[in-house]
């Protein structure tokens, strides 16, 4: 329970704590509405490392490189944008087995209006599957905090690449 001083718990604010307690400092991303707030709150804090990304495939390299050279980091993206990653995953963090943890938020799902959000949506988990990444749908607010921690301790103790899937139930995306 929190007390009138003290804002309420967000799935974002959750998010950046589990990264600061497993010392995630590298933050890359490409521009998403629904992960603004987690961007921006990133951007605001001097523990991170923010850094905007054209595309998916180079925030995985450039998270695969920092990791290989001892700093811990993070991919933000949209589902659209994981549609673009099996080639780049396969050959590079799941061959050379370096933990990239990845961070989606949902589309495609729950009255999407874009039916090529769809497609990627019901697709990406197979994908995951088939490589061995493990991967969780953070849909609900009491869980959020157990799973982030679990998942990114797990992706650097088993030096494996993880997904942390953002589920609109969470975010209230799309609206």
């Amino acid at each position: 329970m929190t007390s009138p001083a003290e804002p309420a718990p967000t799935w974002h604010g959750i998010l950046r704590q589990a990264f600061k307690d497993n010392d995630v400092r590298l933050v890359t991303y490409v521009p998403d509405n629904v992960l603004r707030p987690l961007i921006e709150g990133c951007h605001a804090d001097p523990f991170f490392t923010t850094f905007p990304c054209v595309r998916e495939e180079e925030a995985v390299g450039v998270v695969t490189g920092a990791t290989m050279a001892g700093m811990r980091g993070v991919v933000l993206m949209q589902t659209s944008g994981f549609a673009t990653l099996p080639n780049v995953l396969a050959s590079l963090p799941v061959a050379f087995q370096v933990p990239v943890v990845m961070v989606v938020s949902e589309r495609g799902t729950m009255g999407e209006f874009n039916p090529g959000q769809a497609i990627v949506c019901r697709t990406m988990r197979p994908i995951l599957d088939s490589m061995g990444i493990e991967h969780h749908t953070m849909a609900r607010l009491d869980e959020a905090a157990f799973m982030a921690d679990r998942t990114i301790r797990q992706a650097f103790a088993t030096r494996w690449p993880a997904c942390l899937i953002i589920s609109p139930l969470l975010s209230g995306a799309r609206k």
